[in-house]
């Protein structure tokens, strides 16, 4: 039996945050709680006014240590808050009444690419092992993205984010197809590298304050997509595959979220008079699973520049409820190879419209006809997906008394 643990875990996200970052480490945190171990979630916070503050949610102490604002705010003051975080964390750690406890463990989570510092000296002070949870490879998808060219700002961001892979004992990435960008760093005695899932707690269906049946898209087959619009996403052939099915009334979208292209998408939707298309803000990530019983179909983009794989979060949460998926995503990523094989809905890997227009009939038809589908999203969530599942992974890495 895996003993019980004493683990530290560097994010900078968590809730009340709504973000998926913020819902993964709320479900990760909860269940290292339910396996009998003892978390503390040490985070960021430009709110509070003092050093510290510490409060315990569902079990697990979650110390917020003052550092500077990184939210919502431009890339270059983004940047320099995010240079300083990991240090004025560290100088309030040292004010805070836990500085002197250690660990069996400490696990961080990118992004963000700066917790290296910070992780470095809680595992410096405790002699235990690091594990570093990879969900994105920036600057490298910058760079894929073309918002960024390999010049002076890469070179900064490369060098932050391999110093935080050499303070790591062990690295889990999300999907197999990443683990060669690692395999240089793989070749240093003592060092890990292994593929660690997506994760996302199974909770009830709760009431949803979205009422698709008293809005526009009442009695419709109902695309959603719910999280994140950022460039990363490339969301606009999503609003192209929109208008071209505007003259069938039987289908309709819905967006959820935000994001820095939420506005300008939904002012194009309103530019083309877009009568099948719904956007809505954000809502609790608990009404998400009453959300999705209203809709048929769940959306994935991302934008077909990227090179890394990705399996985003919302991918987790359609299958969690059954809901097959639609997707449109850069081509050989992990994630297509994944829902052709499990057969839990249909993905374009060209980026154009017209195929994304006939994915998105033929899996209409494939939904209505094949009654399994729902079941498969479920049981592929039941078999990989699972917290409980990462949080065994985690604490396995750092080996058995």
């Amino acid at each position: 039996m895996t003993r019980q643990m004493r683990i530290a875990l560097i994010a900078d996200t968590f809730p009340p945050l709504r973000t998926s970052g913020a819902v993964q480490l709320r479900d990760l945190s909860r269940e290292f709680v339910r396996q009998g171990h003892e978390l503390t979630v040490m985070l960021p916070s430009a709110e509070i006014k003092d050093p510290w503050q510490m409060d315990v949610r569902d079990g697990v102490r979650v110390l917020r240590l003052h550092a500077p604002e990184t939210k919502d705010i431009d890339y270059v003051r983004r940047t320099i808050g995010e240079f300083f975080m990991p240090f004025l964390m560290r100088r309030n750690l040292r004010k805070s009444p836990i500085f002197d406890e250690t660990w069996d463990g400490v696990v961080w989570y990118a992004p963000s690419i700066f917790h290296g510092p910070l992780a470095k000296t809680l595992k410096e002070k405790s002699a235990c092992k690091g594990y570093l949870i990879i969900r994105d490879i920036f600057p490298e998808w910058a760079v894929d993205m073309g918002l960024m060219g390999r010049g002076l700002p890469y070179r900064f961001f490369d060098a932050v984010a391999r110093y935080q892979y050499g303070v790591a004992d062990i690295i889990g990435v999300q999907t197999p197809g990443n683990l060669e960008y690692f395999s240089d760093w793989q070749q240093k005695r003592g060092r890990k590298l292994e593929v660690l899932q997506n994760w996302l707690a199974d909770l009830p269906i709760t009431r949803c304050s979205i009422s698709l049946a008293n809005s526009k898209l009442a009695g419709r087959k109902v695309f959603v997509y719910a999280g994140n619009m950022g460039i990363a996403q490339g969301m606009g052939i999503l609003l192209d595959l929109a208008e071209r099915l505007r003259s069938m009334n039987n289908i309709g979208f819905l967006f959820v979220g935000r994001g820095s292209e939420t506005k300008k998408l939904s002012e194009a939707a309103q530019y083309r008079e877009l009568n099948n298309v719904l956007f809505h803000n954000e809502i609790d990530p608990d009404e998400i699973p009453g959300l999705y019983e209203q809709c048929t179909v769940g959306l994935i983009a991302l934008d077909p520049r990227h090179k890394s794989h990705n399996i985003p979060g919302k991918f987790l949460t359609y299958m969690k409820s059954g809901l097959p998926v639609l997707a449109n995503i850069n081509p050989g990523n992990d994630l297509a190879a994944m829902i052709r094989q499990e057969n839990v809905g249909r993905v374009s890997e060209d980026g154009t419209a017209d195929t994304l227009v006939h994915q998105s009939l033929d899996l209409i038809k494939a939904i209505d006809a094949d009654h399994g589908m729902k079941n498969r999203c479920k049981a592929l969530y039941a078999n990989l997906f699972s917290p409980e599942t990462a949080v065994t992974q985690i604490v396995s890495a750092f080996g058995k008394k």
